[in-house]
């Protein structure tokens, strides 16, 4: 059972907040809570929001135990991006992009299969699998 929550226009770059969702990728949902919660980024704020608002559908909406749950995928990719401008010398102007992010959070429990994330463990999981169906 997948349970999914995200979070959009959060003024922050992607780049920073990925820093922070890497560290919980993969982990279950109290490691996660535990591991946000001390971590000095100003993005794991609300990070663990998010979190907890996952947790919240999944024991609200779909009656899963917390206990049971791990985080299966976590994206943040870019929200559209604020224009402004700096004064510069000789009249000139310089361009200012205040970037905004997009979070994507999927929970699952514990007994479902997790699919490999990314593209190099793809890749070798689909090389093992044909390496099986070769050799039977």
């Amino acid at each position: 059972m997948d349970v999914h929550a995200s979070l959009r226009h959060l003024r922050q770059s992607p780049r920073k907040v990925r820093l922070v969702i890497n560290a919980i990728r993969g982990l279950s949902v109290t490691a996660a809570e535990t591991r946000l919660n001390f971590t000095p980024k100003i993005s794991a704020k609300p990070v663990l929001k998010l979190l907890r608002s996952a947790v919240a559908n999944a024991e609200h909406n779909f009656k899963l135990d917390k206990q049971d749950l791990y985080v299966r995928h976590i994206v943040a990719d870019g929200g559209p991006t604020l224009s402004r401008s700096r004064p510069r010398a000789f009249g000139r102007a310089a361009p200012i992009r205040k970037r905004t992010t997009h979070i994507t959070l999927i929970l699952a429990t514990k007994g479902d299969a997790k699919p490999p994330e990314g593209k190099k463990k793809l890749k070798k999981a689909l090389a093992i699998k044909k390496a099986k169906a070769t050799n039977n």
